[in-house]
């Protein structure tokens, strides 16, 4: 047994895990190496499971405007009480609202499509498209443009472990909840009260496909301006890319993806969050990942900035970056469960390394922990992060916590292979804390983060109040101006994620479990919200 030398949390202890990228899927760990002390129980969420009361089943299924209707599957029957079940259409044909109604939940049974696919670029007269989703059997002349509206404390699920949502190009999704109702994207085992804090992989994931451009093609090449790509495991065409970098595939706020990754072929395993071929035009903000059993999320290819990103329990990678990504993403917590996964960050081109645009990553104001160590990053990603293929990596403003592991790995390959810019960054690692391989050594990987230059400090003591609240030393370190990196960034006088104690962007529309407390006004991830 291993011990946290010089990991100090101040109010409580720790968590770990982490995942591997489109080449490298990983299984469940099978344990750890280290006792965790986790804070008070947070099963009932800080409140009771009930949400305050039991639930009724409503009367019936709203009327929505596709003309295929909900299907009235009947009542389901958990701790929470009984809920009214309203089954998703295969198709979503035309713009649809979810109401939000009390003891009413929204089933997806398979697949559930959002609109027709439009093909790499919007189809006319001139130029049909004949598109491959199931159900979309007339030649296209236009995008469908159905947009998906979901309501403020709407909650859906996947009644089989193939459900998924896919929002196919051309089409949009707009599911804002609020801080105090949030969307929620759950399995039926959530529902019927036997998920648990180990639960993962009961139900597919939220998938957007966009006209982002992409890499590692399927269809078309890279030279050509030609680039797609499919969605993986997928048993019917789910297609994506084009070359419409401010491509809108809508709005994702305030919302939660619960025990996703549901293996759908060999070694494809969905996310709880895809984003392929994802454009500028659309909004990401306040999304938890929880518990899903591949990565957090994972982008392949696009332009994707996003704000407000909790992963909790990953059981591969929580961020994955790949194929071409130009991804941005501040304010995130990469919290995995304790001796479980692969990386906290994988970042690669899935060995394309000829291919353009490189993968580029940004990321800000994150605090990433792992505690542990798993099999599947030992034999995987083999530390803490993992950076390599045709990519480009800059870390501002972070706190990486990974005590009992190396801190960064890169794996140098191709003509210009992978490269790193910290700017104050922190670590704690182990004696080791960096690893090199292909053309890199360790030596290099070292140099490439510069402990010691731009603020950066890879011997560093955290001193985290409730596992994720700056402390004195946290508070000591100066921040980087993220602006001069991207516009998407806002200006901050701190690192890591929340800054003190009135800092609350995480509170209520999170979900509480073993790994992390998020505070009273969240609620238990194994149960559900009632109000």
């Amino acid at each position: 047994m291993k011990n946290f030398q010089g990991f100090v949390l101040a109010g409580c202890s720790a968590i770990a895990l982490a995942g591997c990228g489109p080449s490298d899927i990983a299984s469940p760990g099978s344990g750890g190496n280290v006792t965790i002390n986790y804070p008070t129980s947070t099963t009932s969420g800080g409140g009771s499971s009930s949400g305050g009361g039991t639930v009724t089943a409503a009367a019936g299924c709203p009327t929505i405007s596709d003309p295929q209707g909900l299907t009235d599957a009947g009542t389901i029957t958990g701790p929470t009480g009984t809920w009214r079940v309203c089954q998703l259409p295969r198709t979503i044909k035309t713009s649809t609202t979810l109401p939000k109604i009390a003891g009413l939940l929204y089933s997806m049974n398979g697949r559930v499509d959002v609109g027709c696919d439009g093909g790499f670029v919007a189809p006319t007269s001139g130029a049909p498209h004949t598109s491959t989703t199931i159900g979309c059997t007339t030649a296209l002349t236009a995008d469908t443009n159905v947009t998906l509206t979901i309501q403020p404390g709407v909650i859906l699920f996947g009644n089989t472990g193939q459900s998924w949502l896919a929002v196919n190009r051309g089409n949009k999704i707009s599911a804002v909840g609020s801080a105090t109702q949030p969307i929620i994207f759950t399995s039926r085992d959530n529902v019927l009260g036997l998920a648990s804090d180990t639960s993962q992989g009961q139900w597919g994931g939220v998938v957007l496909m966009g006209r982002a451009p992409t890499t590692d093609c399927a269809v078309g090449t890279v030279a050509a301006n030609s680039c797609e790509r499919n969605t993986e495991g997928a048993a019917d065409l789910a297609r994506f890319g084009g070359t419409n970098s401010a491509d809108n595939s809508g709005r994702i706020s305030f919302a939660q993806i619960r025990y996703s990754g549901f293996v759908l072929g060999a070694n494809s395993e969905l996310q709880a969050l895809t984003l392929e071929g994802v454009g500028s035009g659309t909004v990401l903000n306040n999304i938890q990942s929880h518990n899903s059993s591949d990565d957090g999320a994972e982008f392949f290819g696009g332009v994707v900035n996003m704000r407000y990103y909790v992963a909790t329990g990953a059981d591969d990678d929580s961020l994955d970056v790949d194929t071409g990504s130009q991804t941005n993403v501040q304010y995130a917590l990469f919290l995995p469960r304790s001796g479980k996964g692969d990386a906290i960050f994988e970042i690669d081109s899935n060995g394309q390394e000829a291919d353009t645009p490189r993968t580029k990553l940004h990321v800000s104001n994150f605090l990433a922990i792992q505690p542990q160590t798993s099999p599947d990053n030992e034999s995987n990603a083999q530390a803490a992060s993992l950076f390599r293929g045709n990519s480009d990596t800059t870390l501002t403003n972070g706190v990486f916590l990974a005590p009992n592991n190396e801190c960064i790995r890169m794996n140098g390959s191709g003509t210009t292979p992978a490269t790193l810019t910290a700017r104050s960054v922190v670590l704690q690692c182990n004696t080791t804390k960096f690893l090199g391989s292909g053309s890199f050594t360790a030596a290099q990987v070292s140099g490439f983060f510069g402990s010691g230059s731009n603020n950066n400090n890879d011997a560093f003591t955290p001193t985290l109040a409730t596992l994720f609240v700056n402390g004195s030393n946290e508070t000591g370190v100066t921040a980087f101006d993220a602006t001069t990196l991207s516009s998407f960034f806002t200006r901050t006088t701190y690192i890591a994620a929340v800054q003190n104690g009135a800092d609350t962007w995480y509170a209520g529309w999170t979900c509480n479990s073993a790994t992390a407390n998020f505070g009273s006004t969240s609620t238990a991830c194994t149960s559900l919200p009632t109000t």
